[in-house]
């Protein structure tokens, strides 16, 4: 009953995108560390997988092998979908015997596209080839544009409800993290709430406190300068 897919970049950054005709898809199927990896459990999804997958691949579990402990003691793994990317090297997935059609998935060397319950194989082939001939742009705006491409070519069989995006870069914290819970054009309304966090979010986080500072920058007057070199260095644009 979902789609999405799992990449990452030169930088080391993590992306997640996933749409659903499902409530809220982004609550509970998407999970991401720092230096680390991401993954997605999706049709009967079992939110078990997050939090134990993540801390296999932590501890040093190849994404197969994560795939392998997890399903392997689980009843219910044929209704299951998962796909898992590492921070470092070639990512792996699971589609379950039991899944509804249409399902499978995508591996290639540093993305994965995954779904169930699609219009047809095009979903994941189309989701797979925008990501790829959009090199050159940031992560997220790959990924958004693979996930509208998915949608242009059928999406979720059952219509639309659900979006989500998240962005991990080297923080114990996520660098983007935005939802559509409910609406009616889920993925069209991820982009805009994308376009709006450009204004002052994403610029804002930059100014945080993290791993290499601590109390990162306390003077508003900094901040506004740096909101504004932001956007400078994007053109003017927001």
């Amino acid at each position: 009953m979902t789609w999405s897919i799992l990449a990452r970049d030169e930088a080391g950054r993590l992306g997640v995108a996933i749409a659903s005709r499902f409530f809220a898809v982004g609550a509970l199927c998407v999970h991401t560390r720092r230096g680390v990896g991401a993954l997605s459990t999706q049709a009967l999804m079992n939110p078990l997988y997050g939090p134990q997958g993540i801390a296999l691949l932590a501890e040093g579990h190849t994404p197969a092998a994560v795939i392998d402990r997890l399903t392997s003691v689980d009843a219910g793994r044929d209704q299951r979908q998962l796909h898992v990317l590492p921070a470092r090297g070639r990512p792996a997935a699971w589609t379950g015997t039991a899944c509804v059609d249409w399902c499978g998935h995508r591996i290639e060397d540093d993305f994965s596209v995954a779904g169930n319950m699609l219009a047809g194989p095009q979903v994941v082939q189309s989701t797979a080839d925008a990501f790829m001939q959009t090199k050159g742009l940031d992560l997220a705006e790959r990924l958004l544009a693979a996930m509208a491409a998915g949608e242009a070519a059928g999406g979720d069989k059952r219509g639309k409800q659900a979006a989500a995006l998240r962005i991990h870069a080297d923080e114990d914290y996520p660098q983007l993290d935005i939802r559509v819970d409910d609406h009616e054009e889920p993925v069209r309304e991820l982009q805009r709430l994308y376009r709006k966090s450009l204004e002052r979010y994403q610029p804002f986080m930059a100014c945080l406190a993290g791993r290499n500072d601590p109390v990162g920058l306390t003077d508003r007057a900094a901040i506004e300068a740096h909101v504004t070199r932001f956007h400078q260095q994007r053109g003017g644009t927001g």
